[in-house]
């Protein structure tokens, strides 16, 4: 069973152009759009199916679409043309931690998060604990995340994604900025999900990691998608492009 589909999927963004400096430039700039903005496209024409405990990996330079492509997975935006399909529970962790408030506590965040995934009050308080200890946050549960660090904050967002244990799971560079602790407890989570057949899209630049748990890989440069398939072979590909 596919439990994500990509068809033709397209992202377009449009550009303004520098800020106008004169009148004439500013009215002339409204009557012809063709001057205040230029046209990005970072994907164009993306294909792939995952299936039910596969892990996809996903792969290319800065700027070649990987986080966008994420975002339309997630849709917190949505693709220009084409579609995506997914079936399945989702939880997404894009731009680490993007979803916390930072007014309340480390805690109260948790509580949050868990009622959106659906989580009763009682599944919640029993998972707090556990969330708090992974991420080697326990004695920071009732301090607000403004005052967190990013590495802290990457932390209870991986350690509430897991513990909560979606369908599907997006990972996005969720090893970058954890210390090695941390990094075997992910991959003690990764194992485990892999046992239990989960779906999950790994966006990394750690490309023996995803050699090590991704089912295949999808390599994208500026956009395009050069190729998917074995997980060795596109990552030769991957470093032989410029």
């Amino acid at each position: 069973m596919d439990i994500i589909e990509a068809r033709n999927v397209w992202k377009n963004y449009k550009i303004p152009h520098e800020k106008r400096n004169t009148l004439f430039e500013s009215l002339y700039g409204l009557m012809d759009s063709k001057m205040g903005y230029e046209s990005f496209t970072a994907l164009k024409d993306i294909n792939f199916t995952v299936k039910k405990g596969e892990w996809l990996g996903v792969i290319g330079h800065n700027g070649s679409g990987k986080s966008t492509l994420l975002k339309v997975i997630a849709n917190t935006i949505r693709p220009s043309k084409g579609k995506i399909t997914v079936n399945g529970k989702i939880t997404s962790f894009l731009e680490l931690g993007i979803g916390f408030q930072p007014d309340l506590t480390a805690k109260e965040n948790i509580k949050i998060y868990g009622a959106i995934m659906g989580l009763s009050d009682t599944e919640i308080e029993n998972r707090i604990d556990g969330i708090l200890e992974f991420g080697g946050l326990t004695r920071f549960k009732d301090t607000k995340i403004k005052n967190f660090s990013s590495g802290m904050i990457v932390r209870l967002a991986f350690s509430t994604a897991v513990q909560i244990e979606p369908e599907v799971l997006l990972l996005d560079e969720v090893l970058a900025v954890g210390d090695l602790d941390f990094q075997k407890k992910c991959f003690e989570v990764f194992d485990r999900y892999r046992e239990m057949d989960k779906t999950v899209v790994y966006v990394s630049h750690d490309l023996s990691t995803v050699q090590r748990f991704c089912d295949k890989v999808l390599l994208l440069n500026h956009g395009e998608q050069i190729g998917i398939g074995n997980p060795e072979e596109m990552i030769s590909l991957y470093q032989s492009i410029a």
